[in-house]
């Protein structure tokens, strides 16, 4: 309250008070004239009248101001957020003690939030100066208003030198331009390399602000691309080994042959096997080529409408090794490449087809969309999975005519189609499944 409505409220209580002792200050002054008091009598015990009841109004305004007079003090301490002030409550029961022991829990309250904001807010401050993710925060204006230790690395200076600065000041306009999440490269003062840009949005003082959040993948990207490598080399000079080895040796073998004087009656026969040989491993390289050649060329899905049922009931009728059973699904029209589409489900029968043939097993192949997501998964009775990490590695394969491109392709397919492609042992009998799953999102 102001002080001229706190002045006038003690008026109205000092008043109120007064007018309360009137009547009683009118009774004594005519009880003294009724009993015919001398006029000194009268005078004092007039003058006692007045004072006592002059006394006890300004009592009586004491009694009530004071206590507004304290709350007002704690709560212009919690305004401060001073919360360490108490009101001395004295008696239980009185409508007074009861307000100011509300203010005291009020006042207990609000230092136990001040104190868990502070903590939080240490928290948080320690945990954006220890991660290796640099964050900036931007006003309206795309001028730098917060900034963590990670980004005064990459920013090459303290935030003292930053704060205010506008975002092409500080290079960060393309991040804060490009399309988020993704990753850039980035020619910052702190350091050269491909970042994942994040972004968000949130309001200050009512005023909208925009995160960014910057994380050098170089290093993790440049380790993967070298892992990916080295498992691409490692079954690369495993097929290149298989071919060159017995070329080598046949090579070597013919070349003794006509070295030799005089040569054996049938020298021709086995020049002609040792040639054939050497054809049929060229022959081998030759489709090895051209299956690495067909897996880096998968153009991207030109979609159309596919139902799937009846993709699946045609695919199934070209296996031709074992008997397809077609377990009926919901309809589903996908928008996908039917061609492609069809290639993956072909690899996929022509697996389970090979695996179930060594032990005379079936075959099933169904579908369902329930949920987000279609599913369509193939079944078989086989011998299983190998124990392998290298399934969907290109070229990896463990049979002996298998061209190791196949689950890569249908993989490949499968995620440009927004979808993945998953193959695990069953658990209900001998045999793998394999699942291909696409998001609703992807079907009509």
């Amino acid at each position: 309250m102001s002080g001229e409505h706190r002045l006038g409220h003690e008026r109205r209580v000092l008043l109120l008070a007064l007018l309360a002792g009137l009547p009683g200050s009118l009774a004594a002054f005519a009880l003294l004239a009724a009993v015919g008091a001398s006029r000194k009598t009268a005078w004092t015990v007039a003058a006692a009248v007045v004072a006592v009841w002059w006394t006890a109004a300004v009592a009586a305004r004491r009694t009530v101001v004071r206590p507004l007079q304290t709350v007002a003090n704690l709560l212009s301490a919690m305004r401060e957020e001073d919360f360490s002030f108490r009101a001395r409550v004295r008696r239980s029961g009185d409508a007074l003690d009861e307000v100011l022991r509300e203010v005291n829990a009020l006042a207990a309250t609000l230092k136990e939030q001040r104190l868990g904001a502070l903590e939080a807010t240490a928290l948080l401050r320690k945990v954006m100066d220890e991660i290796d993710v640099a964050l900036f925060a931007f006003d309206g204006e795309r001028r730098l208003s917060l900034v963590n230790r990670a980004g005064e690395r990459l920013l090459g200076r303290p935030a003292e030198r930053a704060m205010a600065l506008p975002a092409e000041a500080l290079w960060l306009d393309a991040a804060l331009r490009a399309r988020a999440p993704a990753v850039v490269e980035l020619a910052l003062p702190g350091g050269t390399g491909r970042y994942e840009v994040r972004r968000g949005h949130f309001r200050q003082g009512g005023r909208p602000h925009e995160l960014l959040f910057l994380s050098d993948v170089s290093r993790a990207l440049r380790a993967e691309e070298r892992q990916a490598w080295q498992r691409l080399i490692r079954v690369l000079g495993h097929e290149l080994n298989n071919s060159l080895a017995p070329i080598r040796s046949v090579a070597g073998s013919l070349e003794a042959l006509l070295q030799r004087q005089p040569r054996p009656p049938d020298w021709e026969e086995d020049v002609r096997k040792g040639l054939a040989v050497i054809g049929a491993r060229a022959e081998a390289l030759s489709r090895f080529m051209d299956a690495y050649a067909r897996l880096a060329r998968l153009p991207p899905p030109q979609r159309e409408p596919v139902e799937l049922g009846t993709l699946v009931r045609r695919v199934a009728g070209l296996e031709a090794r074992v008997a397809v059973d077609v377990v009926p699904g919901p309809a589903v029209v996908l928008s996908a490449d039917p061609a492609q589409l069809e290639q993956l489900l072909i690899n996929l029968l022509r697996n389970a087809a090979e695996a179930a043939a060594e032990t005379r097993g079936a075959v099933r192949v169904g579908w369902d969309g329930s949920g987000a997501s279609v599913a369509l998964w193939v079944e078989d009775e086989g011998p299983g999975l190998p124990p392998s990490a290298n399934l969907f590695v290109p070229f990896f394969t463990t049979k002996r005519e298998g061209s190791g491109i196949g689950l890569v392709l249908s993989r490949q397919i499968a995620e440009a189609h927004g979808g993945t492609l998953d193959l695990r042992n069953r658990g209900d009998r001998a045999g793998c499944r394999a699942e291909l799953r696409l998001p609703l999102a992807e079907a009509g």
